[in-house]
C-alpha cells in the first residue's frame, strides 16, 4: 500500500489535508468522516468542556452532589431520554425496513424493474454485465455521457457559427462535468460513501434543461441525426438520474440501519452507567481516585455526563450527514426549491 493510499484511508478518522493543503474540517465532519469518528470527537469535546468548566468555575462539588438534587434530576432526565430516543430511532428503522416487507407481487415488480434498468444500461454500454456498485456505475455512465456529448459535436459541424458556439459551449459543460467526476475517484474520501457522494453531488438538471432548450430552439434547423444524438444524450442523463436516486435510497436505508445498530450497542451501557451513577450519588459513594490535577468528583461527574450523552451525540453524528445529503441533493435534479 502506497503512502497516498494509507493517508486516504485515514481520512475517515482524521481530517487529513487534501492535495491543496486545506483540511476542510467542516466538510470532513458533515460528509467524509466515519460517523463513529465524529461521535468520538463530539464525546471528547463534551468531556473536555465539562472538565474545563469545572476547573475554571470552581465550586464545591461534594456539596453539589449531596445537598442539591440538581445532578440527580439531570441524570434522571437523561436516563428517560435515552430510553425514549432508542424507541423513536427503532420505530424509524422499522418504517424504513417496512419497504422490504411487501407482498411477493411487489417484490416481483421491483426485481423486474431493476433487471430492466440493468438491461438498459447494458444495451447502452454494449457490456454483458451492467455495473452494480456506485464506483463502476459512475465510471460507466460518465463514459457514456462523455461519448454521446462528443458525438453531438460531430453532427453540429457546418451549422451557423452562433449556433455552433452555443452547442459547443453546452458540450464543454457536459464533458467537463463527467471528466471532473471521473478524475475524482482516486481522491474520494469516506470509503464507499466518498464514491457515492461523487454521484449524488452531480447536478444533471441544468444539462437536461439545456438539452431540451437546444432541441426546441434549433431542432428544426438541424439535421435529423442531431436530434437523435441529442435524444440519446438525454436518455443517458435520465438513466443516470434513476441510478443516482436509487443509490441514494440504498444509502438512506443503510445509514439508518447502522444508526439503529450503533444506538442499541451504546444505549445499554449508557443506561446502566447512568443508573449506577444515580445510585452512587444517592448513597454518597464517590470515587477517590482520579487523574492528577483533576478532582476525583469532577472527573466522576464529567465521565457520567459524557456517557449519558453518548446516544444523543451518536444520533447527532449520523443526522449531520443525513441532513447534509438531503439538503445538498435536493437542489440537484429536474426540480429544485432554491
Amino acid at each position: 500500500m502506497s503512502a497516498s493510499d494509507a493517508i486516504r484511508g485515514w481520512r475517515e478518522w482524521f481530517p487529513v489535508p487534501t492535495a491543496g493543503g486545506r483540511p476542510w474540517v467542516v466538510r470532513w465532519v458533515l460528509l467524509e468522516a466515519n460517523r463513529n469518528a465524529v461521535a468520538g470527537a463530539l464525546l471528547t469535546g463534551v468531556f473536555a468542556a465539562l472538565v474545563a468548566m469545572g476547573t475554571i468555575w470552581t465550586f464545591e462539588m461534594q456539596r453539589l452532589l449531596t445537598e442539591t438534587p440538581a445532578v440527580q434530576t439531570i441524570l434522571n432526565t437523561l436516563l428517560s431520554g435515552i430510553i425514549l430516543l432508542v424507541s423513536i430511532v427503532i420505530s424509524i428503522n422499522s418504517i424504513v425496513l417496512s419497504y422490504d416487507i411487501t407482498s411477493i407481487e411487489t417484490q416481483e415488480e421491483r426485481i423486474e424493474g431493476i433487471m430492466e434498468y440493468r438491461q438498459q444500461i447494458g444495451e447502452m454500454t454494449d457490456r454483458e454485465v451492467s455495473p452494480t456498485d456506485p464506483a463502476s456505475f459512475l465510471e460507466v455512465m460518465g463514459e457514456v455521457i462523455h461519448d454521446r456529448a462528443e458525438a453531438l459535436k460531430e453532427v453540429s459541424d457546418g451549422t451557423d457559427e452562433e449556433v455552433a458556439e452555443e452547442i459547443e459551449e453546452y458540450i464543454e459543460e457536459v464533458t467537463g462535468t463527467v471528466e471532473r467526476l471521473g478524475g475524482s475517484f482516486e481522491s474520494a474520501t469516506g470509503a464507499e460513501f466518498g464514491v457515492l457522494w461523487l454521484g449524488l453531488d452531480v447536478d444533471y438538471g441544468d444539462h437536461l434543461d439545456r438539452s431540451r432548450a437546444l432541441k426546441t430552439s434549433y431542432g428544426g434547423n438541424m439535421s435529423e441525426s442531431f436530434g437523435d444524438r441529442l435524444d440519446e444524450l438525454v436518455q443517458a442523463f435520465e438513466l443516470f438520474a434513476i441510478g443516482k436516486e436509487y443509490f441514494k435510497t440504498l444509502y438512506y436505508s443503510n445509514e439508518v440501519a447502522q444508526l439503529s445498530r450503533t444506538l442499541l450497542v451504546v444505549s445499554l451501557p449508557a443506561i446502566l452507567f447512568n443508573a449506577g451513577a444515580i445510585l452512587a450519588i444517592n448513597a454518597e459513594l464517590f470515587p477517590q481516585m482520579g487523574i492528577p490535577g483533576i478532582s476525583p468528583l469532577l472527573l466522576f461527574v464529567a465521565i457520567t455526563f459524557t456517557i449519558s450523552l453518548a446516544p444523543y451525540l451518536i444520533l447527532t453524528s449520523y443526522m449531520l450527514r443525513l441532513a447534509t445529503v438531503a439538503r445538498r441533493t435536493a437542489s440537484a435534479g429536474p426540480f429544485s426549491l432554491t
